[in-house]
């Protein structure tokens, strides 16, 4: 029978289909040192990338919106070294740790940060609106909370193709009380959608605090009404991520259906680039860097497994240079033509 024809006869019987086999073992939940030494180089990209960004939008080379992932890097990076190829990413506008994780390109990323025809969009995307099937990520979306139905949609996909793939779908926790996310979790708790719902609790939805914005204290358990098992995280400890995410994403493939991560961390700057972030102390900020920081925390680890301080070093060196490389390029990259505004816009059948 074909494969669509036995997904649908499984749901005429009100039953699911149980995933094909990828014929790859589970992924483990404990990471070597050259793992966490790759871990660590992922995370270093991702933190000199933002750094850079925030450089070239002070220069006024980058315009729009642009939201900083500084200090959250241990999440992606975390969930990231659990996926397997053909796995889909989604996640909000703050996106470009996602896209560096999902092994994007830095140049084509900046280059779309900076509005040149180099960029993943072609310089008409900007910041939140980048793609890359190639890399199986799904964007960047501005609307709040909207990423999360199109992430059950890609696992609902997943589902119906029996591929054995999962989607992982970011939503920060601002996000996680629109009405949609609600939506999405019903429909991936009823046919057991192979979706892994991760939220990133960077503790302030814009300026808003969690403890002002919602009653929930605990977002782990916002998927029991759906029978949809979930998980407080230290997201800020990559290998505590890793751990979760090996878990999250077997009970996927093993045709439990979703799971929920509710990963805890904290993001250095403010909500955007025109936020100042008056509504936190400088204090707050400097103690989380000095005490929990996930990039600092984990070189120190390196370093007592018998790391060298050379072998960091050429990472720190190489990293420089990608990032260097990128700004370079985005601004040697032309503009787009003004017929770019016709591209890619619709499809002839």
């Amino acid at each position: 029978m074909p494969q669509a024809a036995t997904a649908a006869a499984a749901r005429k019987k009100g039953a699911k289909a149980p995933l094909r086999s990828t014929g790859a073992k589970p992924a483990g939940a404990i990471l070597t040192t050259g793992q966490l030494t790759q871990c660590y180089r992922d995370m270093l990209l991702i933190r000199r990338f933002e750094e850079k960004a925030g450089q070239l939008y002070g220069m006024g080379l980058i315009g729009g919106f642009c939201h900083l992932y500084i200090g959250q890097e241990a999440v992606v990076v975390g969930v990231q070294s659990q996926l397997r190829p053909g796995d889909q990413v989604i996640t909000s506008y703050r996106d470009h740790g996602h896209m560096l994780a999902c092994e994007m390109e830095a140049r084509g990323v900046m280059a779309e940060l900076t509005g040149r025809i180099g960029g993943y969009s072609k310089g008409k995307g900007g910041s939140m609106h980048m793609f890359s099937r190639e890399k199986g990520f799904y964007g960047g979306h501005g609307i709040v909370g909207a990423q999360v139905s199109l992430g059950a949609g890609l696992a609902f996909a997943n589902w119906y193709r029996e591929d054995g793939l999962i989607a992982a779908t970011y939503f920060g926790e601002g996000a996680a009380n629109q009405g949609q996310v609600y939506e999405s979790m019903n429909l991936a708790g009823l046919l057991k959608l192979p979706c892994i719902f991760i939220i990133e609790n960077n503790r302030y939805s814009m300026g808003t605090s969690q403890e002002r914005a919602s009653a929930s204290r605990d977002f782990s358990k916002n998927g029991a009404p759906w029978n949809i098992p979930g998980e407080q995280v230290d997201g800020m400890d990559v290998r505590t991520v890793a751990a979760a995410a090996a878990r999250a994403a077997e009970h996927c493939r093993s045709g439990k259906g979703a799971y929920l991560l509710e990963m805890q961390t904290y993001r250095y700057r403010g909500h955007s680039m025109s936020d100042p972030a008056k509504y936190r102390t400088r204090e707050e900020v400097q103690k989380m860097r000095e005490q929990r920081d996930c990039i600092d925390n984990l070189r120190h680890l390196l370093l007592a497994d018998g790391v060298t301080e050379a072998a960091l070093k050429k990472i720190d060196d190489e990293v420089k240079a990608i990032v260097q490389d990128s700004a370079d390029f985005a601004q040697s990259s032309p503009e787009p033509d003004v017929s770019e505004l016709w591209a890619d816009i619709l499809v002839e059948r």
